[in-house]
């Protein structure tokens, strides 16, 4: 085989898939893994027949790439990923190309792409989407990074992406740790998703009483409108699966939800940057308490809750809980929109939403027909400062209100958890309102701290400070 156009490491599931997707779009490949026997077991398998090469040594795998050297890393996110570079850099030139195709955390891809620039290296952080068949078939990519690197490889991860209307759905994010960045938010929007879809389902089987094929025709059916989506879909193939005893399989399955931390990340990031991305904090918390299962188990038995006379409702109100979930879904996005908007300002990065909501639309978990709708707002607004202020989405939200209520208050009144339910309505409804209760919280940090306040009836750069406790007269402070 002539020289690789490209070289994998790591040859897990996504990498594996990554390279025969590669191969089917006509690029040469070569391969290397940390132990030679996947590698073997590799070529003489799947690879079997295609221009895949691999390579026993790394020395020999750099040696079968053409320049500049494409190197795209697979491999667990963390110390492997800098210990593969570490061991690459010896045996690479200027000019060569790094792709981190791993869920590593933004900062790391900053840290990685400054560094490898002082080296005459080009990195680029590449989120990637769409699990293993994404990877074989066509995944969302999220590229960023340096943007020297971006034209030299542009062709071979659009070819190899999916596509929406046509559009690869793999477009340039920004510098340094932006592809990673925005790949850290998609996963958190993930978690908001799957809670609400869980939350749905819980809510309409205890409410109405009904069976999970009852559900599974549900979720159908909503795949079907505005909630159609990937994770839609599945679950109404999960709700199907029954055991050979003709129990549902999902009943069985313990309920303690993993997760890998990118979720986690989003949530300490918008706490960082001052974002109230409730929705997303509700959805990585539900995990924790979904995880704490032996004491969920105890407290079930000791702590009353809401009084148990409530009759089923009537299939009305399946309707009410699809709206619920549909202005849910949008207030998470509208948040998770937010998050990346600060973080384009403080890290300089310009990020272009209406591209991002592009490249979620194919090959990724949150795909669906929703992200085209928010593409169109940033279409027509590049500046729109919040989804909720697009006509569409604005109107949406207004339409759902009613049955979202209807839902939350039923789910209240039976003692049914919903933090994402409940935390995306208690959101819409604080950003609405043009007065908060935050003046009496101002009031009591000043009370005990002195930190002053500013009064609406004044100038907005002046500060004051009560004595609030002895003759409570006030002062402006400077």
């Amino acid at each position: 085989m002539a020289l690789a156009n490209i070289g994998v490491i790591g040859l897990a599931v996504m990498g594996r898939n990554l390279v025969l997707n590669l191969a089917d779009k006509g690029f040469r490949v070569a391969v290397y893994n940390r132990t030679w026997g996947r590698t073997e077991a590799f070529l003489a398998g799947e690879a079997s027949g295609r221009e895949i090469a691999g390579a026993r040594t790394l020395e020999k795998f750099v040696a079968s790439l053409e320049a500049p050297r494409v190197i795209l890393l697979m491999v667990k996110a963390g110390k492997p990923v800098d210990a593969v570079i570490d061991q690459l850099l010896p045996l690479l030139s200027p000019g060569d190309i790094i792709v981190d195709g791993g869920n590593s955390h933004y900062p790391d891809t900053e840290r990685r792409y400054h560094a490898l620039k002082e080296q005459g290296l080009r990195f680029l952080g590449m989120g990637i989407s769409g699990g293993e068949e994404g990877a074989r078939h066509g995944p969302s990519l999220m590229p960023g990074g340096d943007p020297e690197a971006w034209p030299l490889v542009r062709e071979m991860f659009q070819a190899i992406a999916a596509k929406a209307d046509g559009e690869p759905c793999c477009q340039w994010v920004g510098e340094g740790g932006a592809g990673h960045y925005v790949k850290m938010v998609h996963n958190g929007i993930e978690y908001g998703d799957m809670q609400l879809i869980a939350e749905a389902w819980q809510l309409m089987r205890t409410a109405l009483d009904v069976d999970n094929d009852f559900l599974a025709d549900v979720f159908a059916r909503w795949n079907e409108g505005v909630l159609d989506s990937y994770l839609i879909e599945i679950t109404s193939h999960i709700l199907r699966v029954k055991d050979a005893d003709g129990s549902w399989r999902v009943d069985h399955i313990l309920d303690s939800a993993g997760q890998k931390g990118t979720g986690k990340w989003t949530a300490i990031d918008a706490l960082e940057q001052g974002i109230p991305l409730t929705l997303i904090d509700a959805a990585v918390n539900a995990r924790f308490l979904s995880a704490l299962k032996s004491e969920r188990e105890r407290a079930a038995s000791r702590l009353a809750g809401a009084a148990s006379n409530e009759a089923p409702l009537d299939e009305t109100f399946v309707d009410q809980v699809r709206d619920a979930l549909y202005a849910s879904k949008i207030i998470s996005y509208a948040q998770g929109f937010m998050l990346m908007r600060e973080a384009s300002v403080k890290f300089g990065w310009d990020l272009q939403f209406g591209d991002i909501a592009l490249l979620w639309r194919e090959g990724c978990i949150i795909r669906s027909r929703f992200l085209k709708d928010i593409k169109a707002a940033f279409d027509k607004q590049p500046a729109l400062e919040n989804l909720l202020f697009d006509d569409f989405f604005a109107e949406a939200v207004s339409a759902a209100q009613s049955g979202w209520r209807a839902a939350v208050m039923a789910g209240v009144s039976r003692g049914i958890s919903l933090p994402a339910f409940s935390t995306a309505l208690s959101f819409y409804d604080g950003y609405r309102s043009a007065t908060l209760p935050a003046n009496l919280i101002q009031a009591q940090r000043d009370y005990f701290g002195a930190h002053t306040y500013r009064r609406t009836d004044r100038d907005p750069e002046e500060v004051f400070h009560s004595h609030w406790a002895e003759d409570q007269h006030e002062e402006k402070w400077q």
